[in-house]
């Protein structure tokens, strides 16, 4: 009987225990566009194993790559019902949360990516502030290297580009209004409708990263690329803050760690893998076609017309115009424009 009665006190304890653990565990639901299998699901998957393993089971991530959850702003209300807790998103799909997060994006605004570099690290911690205040936390911006347009036509010139049907990426106001500051009128879709676009002719010019071409599987039905950088893209992962209180300050401590660790390892990769796509391009036989230094300028002129219409007007907001135009001045010596 007392063999019964401890056996019995200790199945109630192991009952507790499980019954504990379960309550304690949280599942952090993160959906994307971006395809399984690529060098950004990769190093997410990465960073969700370790932060699961180190807070010995109590945060799980889980990942719907693909689209398979919607686009964006479909993702964004799933968020807001509780149905996901965050998303990996660009900074114009994120622009729906806070307006700056597309201040990577800015047309012909950065020569390289050391400016690049620099830069972030002023306004990194503006945007992670300005993203609190919206209720996400930031936890990973990555890189993801210049984007090019990349059509079916070949274009050479600006004039070439005003006859081409360009997507734009839906919500993104400044490649919209930069594209229309050049005499064109862009056709805006959501990034994962862009592949069936190409397929059916709604749009025959599109601007992406030559990695990003690839993931996408666009570079199977474009022939063009032309060799001036349009923007710089990033990778913005947001999770609702609630799901981000609700854990312990050692698993908050945890989590930000891996997937700061994580977009950092993306970051090189992201380098890495542009240089690798861009010849891999080139054997697909896709063109590469130069720029002239008529053009060129013509194209910085619109870059600088277009920052000075978002500067006077409430696309982006004034500190962040202001600690832009400062960190570009402080890396340049000079005039940030």
């Amino acid at each position: 009987m007392n063999t019964m009665k401890i056996l019995g006190r200790g199945l109630l304890v192991l009952a507790i225990g499980v019954s504990a653990v379960s309550v304690d565990a949280a599942t952090i639901k993160i959906a994307t566009v971006v395809p399984d299998g690529t060098a950004w699901m990769r190093e997410m998957r990465a960073a969700g194993d370790a932060i699961k393993t180190k807070t010995d089971g109590r945060v799980e991530i889980k990942y719907y790559p693909g689209g398979v959850m919607g686009d964006s702003a479909t993702v964004l209300r799933k968020i807001k019902i509780g149905q996901l807790q965050g998303g990996a998103f660009t900074g114009g799909e994120a622009s729906i949360i806070t307006r700056d997060a597309q201040i990577y994006s800015l047309p012909f605004m950065f020569r390289n990516e050391a400016e690049i570099d620099k830069v972030r690290a002023k306004l990194d911690p503006l945007l992670k502030q300005e993203f609190a205040a919206q209720g996400f936390s930031l936890l990973g911006i990555t890189g993801g290297g210049f984007a090019y347009l990349m059509s079916t036509r070949d274009l050479k010139t600006r004039d070439d580009l005003k006859a081409a049907k360009v997507w734009v990426p839906q919500g993104d106001k400044i490649d919209e209004l930069a594209f229309k500051a050049g005499g064109v009128t862009p056709i805006p879709l959501p990034l994962a409708d862009v592949y069936t676009g190409l397929q059916t002719g709604l749009v025959d010019t599109a601007a992406n990263t030559p990695s990003g071409a690839i993931a996408f599987q666009w570079h199977t039905k474009l022939k063009h690329m032309v060799d001036l950088p349009l923007t710089y893209v990033v990778g913005e992962f947001v999770v609702d803050k609630k799901a981000i209180d609700a854990l312990s300050a050692a698993d908050q401590k945890t989590a930000d760690d891996e997937f700061r660790a994580g977009f950092a390892r993306l970051e090189k990769i992201n380098r890495s893998d542009n240089a690798a796509a861009r010849d891999a391009l080139k054997q697909q036989g896709i063109s590469i076609n130069p720029v002239d230094a008529a053009d060129r300028k013509s194209w910085e002129a619109i870059g600088s017309e277009v920052f000075k219409q978002l500067s006077d007007s409430a696309a982006l907001s004034p500190g962040m115009v202001k600690a832009l135009t400062a960190a570009l001045a402080e890396v340049r010596g000079g005039a940030a424009q």
